[in-house]
């Protein structure tokens, strides 16, 4: 799907026609050949697009960033890449102008975890005997998500991981759009160290176990809000703010 980045370039600039989306479509090496089926494909793989009158626009482009759901995901693995380990826990929560409306946390059903990350995690493969199978939490993480903002501490890594996942399980990918609560806060906060611990510290964030999922999602949110507040007030839609960030 090399074409999405093609489409993304256009779309952040501007809406397209209908007839312009369709183009770039059929010019390019789709999954489907199906133009619906593929349009369908993209929404479900979460890229946030609106259609109306006969333009297509990128949501994040024309969404206020108070209107604008994020979606602060933090995932606990066995190993560094989905070749050598699996996602042990998934914890996410989402969040719209300074509220916590929803959250989604899971442990998944493993049979080996290793002593390094049993320790650092506080998880045991006992824990997870009744959890569910690694493919029904990807199932019910990606009925969670949606098209919202995909927002994770150093996002290079969850991301990536949580696609590569969906992939090897025929779930399809992530094209959400993503933001890094890492790149954020040095826009932000003034600090000598950006790991989640000193961000914490720096912000009085009080939590008890920490690589836990759900406990660094909210931590990671609680970051996301600081900054969300302290915004220059030029940055007005979710596109920007994505922009800012980088």
């Amino acid at each position: 799907m090399h074409y999405i980045n093609k489409l993304l370039s256009y779309l952040k600039k501007s809406p397209l026609s209908i007839e312009r989306f369709n183009k770039i479509l059929k010019e390019n090496d789709t999954f489907f050949n199906d133009l619906e089926l593929e349009k369908e494909l993209l929404l479900s793989n979460g890229l946030p697009l609106y259609f109306s009158d006969d333009l297509v626009y990128l949501k994040s482009t024309i969404t206020d960033i108070k209107e604008q759901t994020f979606c602060i995901v933090d995932i606990e693995t066995n190993g560094p890449n989905v070749s050598k380990g699996q996602i042990i826990e998934i914890g996410a929560i989402k969040f719209k102008n300074n509220k916590i409306i929803e959250k989604y946390q899971s442990l998944v059903n493993v049979t080996q975890i290793s002593p390094f990350i049993q320790e650092i995690t506080g998880i045991t493969p006992e824990m997870t005997h009744n959890a569910p199978n690694l493919k029904t939490v990807l199932e019910e993480f990606k009925i969670f998500l949606e098209d919202d903002i995909f927002v994770a501490h150093n996002i290079s890594f969850d991301y990536k991981f949580i696609s590569d996942s969906f992939k090897k399980y025929d779930l399809g990918e992530l094209y959400n759009r993503k933001l890094c609560t890492i790149d954020l806060s040095k826009k932000i906060i003034d600090i000598e160290r950006y790991g989640l611990k000193y961000l914490a510290q720096e912000l009085n964030i009080d939590i008890e176990e920490h690589h836990r999922a759900l406990n660094d999602a909210y931590v990671a949110t609680v970051i996301l809000e600081y900054c969300l507040n302290r915004l220059p007030k030029t940055i007005k839609n979710t596109e920007e703010l994505i922009s800012f960030s980088k």
